[in-house]
């Protein structure tokens, strides 16, 4: 995983082991991404089958065919990984096989759950928790994260013949997928986009609120993740919404800094307060 990524500097608070697992994890699922944005030989549906085959061989006897299965299937066992997540991330990196458009906010939470919270349900084995509430965490979080990259790739999205943002909103705010395609930043444009940022926010605080404050440390580097995302919400609002000159990214000293503040933060009790809180452990 390379440094570029926003989840690089989250996985420096993990144990080596699970460091590795999860490395392990992203490998598998950026496969599967790639099978419909850089199929390569394989048409995209082709290659989502091949991905279905190879899962299948990770859950089984049989030895996977890719370097990412192969590295995949030991932390399997190790953590006990759920196939349901992965079954469901497939089903939804197969809704991109056709560019479609969301009528309302409730089918892109579909979309939503499958691509994002299914990996995040992944993850929170290898993180480990106590309370099942973290569960609820895990979707939430992934939920708001989805939403914040769908906000900061409208235009990047919308090249590949892709729109995520539900056309009831579009409908609300009287735009046109025109309007965004041409990437016209008017009063009712940017009135869209801070809606779908609104909408960003209130997930990151369902998150927050969801938090058991025992599992806090444990799932430092999901809150790392966390913090480093809402800074890039922060700067797409700073920027008046302007998503479609550049993509939004944060320099990776901003990064690490973040990174090392929401750790400090976990560690001396600032952070972890959530409502599903029980009792601290310290």
């Amino acid at each position: 995983m390379g440094r570029d990524t926003n989840f690089y500097y989250s996985f420096l608070v993990l144990s080596p082991d699970r460091r590795r697992a999860v490395v392990a994890v992203w490998d598998f699922c950026r496969a599967v991404d790639d099978a419909v944005d850089e199929p390569g030989e394989r048409d995209g549906a082709e290659a989502l089958a091949f991905w279905r085959a190879e899962l299948d061989r990770c859950f089984s006897t049989r030895a996977p065919d890719t370097a990412q299965g192969r590295a995949l299937v030991p932390w399997i066992t190790r953590f006990n990984l759920p196939r349901q997540p992965f079954e469901d991330l497939i089903d939804g990196v197969a809704m991109d096989l056709i560019p479609r458009r969301y009528a309302s906010f409730d089918e892109l939470r579909e979309y939503c759950l499958r691509v994002a919270a299914a990996v995040g349900l992944i993850c929170l084995e290898i993180f480990g928790y106590e309370n099942p509430a973290a569960r609820q965490y895990a979707v939430e979080l992934g939920l708001a994260l989805q939403l914040t990259n769908i906000l900061r790739d409208v235009g990047s999205d919308l090249r590949r013949g892709r729109l995520y943002i539900p056309l009831e909103d579009l409908s609300g705010y009287n735009v046109e997928e025109s309007d965004l395609r041409a990437g016209r930043l008017t009063p009712r444009v940017v009135a869209l986009l801070a809606h779908q940022a609104a909408r960003c926010r209130e997930f990151f605080a369902r998150a927050r609120a969801a938090l058991p404050r025992e599992d806090a440390r444990r799932l430092a580097a999901a809150e790392i993740m966390g913090a480093i995302y809402v800074a890039i919400l922060e700067r797409i609002e700073q920027r008046n919404f302007d998503v479609f000159s550049e993509r939004v990214r944060l320099p990776r000293p901003v990064r690490a800094l973040i990174a090392f503040r929401t750790w400090v933060q976990i560690m001396v009790g600032v952070r972890g307060q959530g409502s599903g809180a029980r009792r601290d452990q310290g």
